[in-house]
């Protein structure tokens, strides 16, 4: 029964990191001042340490670990990406072209991660 809540939890926070992702990227883009507030700092952080704490439960409770599955290993390399990228949209980006670009290279990174997820298949199409 934990197992399904776990899931549940993960699935969640999985949609929620990107939904906040998509809605900073959003806020960056407008200039707005929503994004000097704390919250909008703190709370990305928070919801994506419950996400990684569900993800590695799920990973010791089944016995799925990355390299020894192949589509975990490519969630974790596509997640590298998707917080590299990320970072260049949010922060890093000297202008707001380049922070579109990366914002569209991080949002695919997340796609592909869904899509794995789903397919349990590196190549989800």
């Amino acid at each position: 029964m934990i197992y399904l809540w776990i899931k549940y939890l993960h699935i969640g926070t999985a949609l929620l990191s990107g939904a906040g992702f998509l809605t900073r990227v959003i806020l960056v883009q407008l200039d707005h001042s929503a994004m000097k507030s704390k919250w909008v700092k703190v709370l990305p952080h928070v919801n994506d340490s419950i996400l990684l704490a569900c993800a590695i439960y799920l990973a010791v409770i089944t016995h799925q670990y990355p390299f020894q599955q192949s589509w975990l290993t490519a969630k974790i390399v596509a997640l590298v990406f998707y917080i590299v990228f990320g970072t260049w949209a949010i922060k890093r980006g000297k202008t707001k072209q380049q922070k579109a670009i990366f914002a569209g290279l991080a949002l695919s990174c997340y796609g592909y991660i869904i899509l794995v997820a789903l397919n349990r298949s590196i190549l989800p199409f």
